[in-house]
């Protein structure tokens, strides 16, 4: 049966139908059987496992695992390498669930005691747990049984491919666990740091795998806070290495993996961006990741067109998400970015592809360089970015929209000339409707584009605004749990209401029941952020020629007007000066009789008093309300 089944797809598919594996498993677990009978069994199993994914979900079925986990009990080395060698096949294919491994809590304290009993066994378990370790929970079982101890020796195996499985599985324990990287940080092998030993795995004359992947311990344990980015093996070693991944001599995964890696390591740091931007030309470079696959009559290989079809992809997405990484802070770098052949034709290509993974990567890259006020005044008008940026926004999955909508919100801001034809192509109901989703981001993202778009807007826009959105919406998202929507619906409030004429209209048809949000808000538990723009609402609120009656009108609000005019916090102190400037002020109908009506409230003597204060700004705001009363 080995020597009909090995190589052969066809024999391993024929031998499954007529019932072979649930006798080799039986044969596998009968006491009576002698253990070469059950080393032969468990080869031929492995053999059939390396077949297709449906041989795969055979075995699966017939409960292999649990057969072979019990074998591994065996004081027989020969036969507990031949089931782990069959386990390591099983669990690396993607259909079997990794949590197979951690039903039966004694199975990893075993599996950590026989790596110490060859190499092989040392091989297959630390592939059996670099596949099976997804997620901080996988790897703080791994970590507690004592994973980096166990493993940590076996980077100085005499086998390659030990070392080169020992070091998966540190790349995979390490990844956005800070637990597992500060303390890889501390442990010596052989009287050398970790860190330093994967450093002299990246060297230019190892092999390309074992320096990716050393690469990749150190950008998790960087990114983990574990070593510092301005650290010499991070700046010096691994940056230098990730740059040398992305060049036209390594193979397409290479790259992919090169440039993925690169981009999640300078994400957060400038001055990393920086550093990788001139390095080996590196812009210009990840411009030949669009070029796949080449002009097909030069391709006479059909495999080889197939190969770069299948790779076409993930090199376009690869590219997308490290221009996004590059390009995240700096001016500098975003111009490059740009200036590169193409380039926004190719980012508003990506905007419509197939591939979801392509499309995401696209619009991270298009937002990171939206973020330049002179980008958006130049390339994306020329390119008409909006447009397909609508689009992406009409059915898109959630994170798609997270971004996109991100992106709005930016191509919305007053000096952009893409705010006008955004707006008269439907984009006030679009994010009217975002403001409900479940997603707190969409919700946020959903209302800072409205709170752009109302800033210095003619009143037409603010009408279709408030119209769109529904009062009841407006004041649902006034209650919402999640603190940035709140802000940011304070913002478009604010924004609503500003220029008098425009102040008056709103106050005169929505007036009461703004009236009533803000004393809510000011009698909430809120924070003082919070609690200064809803001041600064209704210093706007007075800043009208007849809004200005619903404060006067309304003694509640005034006493609070007046308490926060006493508050500890100088911010809220500020907004609540603004109030009493803005209802005092002289040249104004009816100020005679605001002036008395505050007076009576004691607000005056609050003024004197706070033309006394250390605090300039609030010093001169009081002395310039007082002068008022004396005009």
């Amino acid at each position: 049966m080995k020597n009909a089944v090995i190589g052969n797809n066809k024999q391993k598919a024929n031998l499954i139908v007529l019932g072979a594996v649930p006798r080799l498993l039986y044969l596998l677990q009968q006491e009576t059987s002698s253990t070469e009978l059950k080393t032969e069994c468990a080869v031929v199993l492995g053999s059939l496992a390396m077949g297709t994914e449906n041989n795969v979900k055979s075995l699966l079925d017939c409960h292999i695992i649990p057969a072979l986990l019990q074998g591994l009990l065996s004081p027989d080395l020969k036969f507990i390498e031949a089931c782990l060698r069959c386990l390591r096949t099983i669990f690396t294919s993607p259909v079997t669930p990794e949590e197979l491994l951690y039903t039966d809590a004694t199975v990893i304290p075993h599996l950590m005691a026989l790596l110490s009993r060859s190499r092989y066994t040392q091989e297959y378990i630390c592939q059996i747990f670099s596949h099976c370790c997804k997620g901080p929970d996988h790897q703080t079982i791994l970590f507690n049984h004592g994973a980096v101890q166990n493993i940590a020796h076996l980077l100085t195996s005499v086998s390659y491919k030990v070392r080169m499985q020992a070091l998966k599985c540190f790349s995979v324990l390490a990844f956005e666990n800070p637990q597992v990287s500060m303390t890889l940080v501390n442990v010596l092998v052989d009287g050398e740091l970790l860190p330093q030993i994967f450093v002299k795995m990246l060297q230019r004359d190892k092999p390309i795998e074992m320096q990716l992947t050393s690469a990749k311990c150190l950008t998790y344990m960087c990114r983990a806070g574990a070593i510092r980015t301005d650290d010499n093996c991070i700046v010096l070693k691994t940056l230098p290495c990730l740059v040398r991944m992305c060049s036209k001599e390594r193979l397409l995964e290479e790259r992919v993996e090169g440039a993925e890696t690169l981009a999640y390591l300078i994400e957060p740091d400038v001055e990393l961006q920086r550093i990788a931007s001139i390095t080996d030309h590196l812009i210009a470079m990840l411009a030949d990741y669009f070029k796949y696959p080449s002009s097909v009559s030069a391709i006479t290989d059909i495999k080889r067109l197939d190969h770069d079809l299948k790779h076409a992809h993930e090199l376009r997405q690869a590219a997308f998400k490290l221009y996004a990484s590059l390009g995240a802070n700096d001016e500098d770098i975003r111009k490059k970015i740009i200036e590169t052949e193409n380039m926004m034709d190719r980012i508003v290509t990506g905007l419509s592809e197939s591939s979801v993974k392509v499309r995401l990567a696209a619009v991270r890259c298009l937002h990171s360089l939206s973020r330049s006020v002179q980008q958006l005044r130049t390339s994306f008008q020329d390119h008409a970015v909006w447009k397909p940026l609508m689009k992406v926004l009409q059915n898109a999955p959630d994170e798609i929209l997270v971004v996109a909508s991100s992106m709005l919100c930016n191509l919305l801001l007053e000096f952009s000339p893409s705010k006008e034809p955004i707006l008269e192509s439907g984009a006030v109901e679009l994010l009217c409707g975002l403001t409900q989703s479940e997603n707190p981001a969409l919700r946020v993202n959903g209302i800072w584009a409205l709170m752009n778009m109302a800033f210095q807007a003619e009143q037409k826009i603010k009408a279709d605004i408030l119209r769109s959105l529904s009062t009841e919406q407006l004041f649902r998202l006034l209650s919402d749990s999640d603190l940035n929507v709140l802000m940011k619906t304070l913002g478009l409030l604010r924004n609503l209401l500003s220029t008098r004429p425009h102040i008056d209209k709103i106050m005169s048809t929505h007036g009461k029941q703004i009236m009533q949000a803000v004393t809510l808000i000011l009698e909430g538990e809120h924070n003082i952020e919070v609690k200064e723009q809803t001041l600064c609402i209704l210093a706007n609120i007075a800043d009208g020629t007849t809004a200005k009656e619903l404060i006067m009108t309304n003694d509640d609000i005034l006493q609070k007007i007046k308490y926060y005019m006493g508050h500890s916090h100088v911010k809220l102190q500020l907004a609540a000066m603004f109030c009493i400037s803005n209802l005092v002020w002289n040249e104004e109908e009816g100020s005679q009789e605001r002036q008395d009506k505050l007076r009576d409230m004691g607000i005056v003597d609050i003024l004197h008093k706070l033309s006394q204060s250390p605090d300039s700004n609030l010093c001169d705001k009081a002395k310039m309300a007082l002068q008022q009363y004396l005009a």
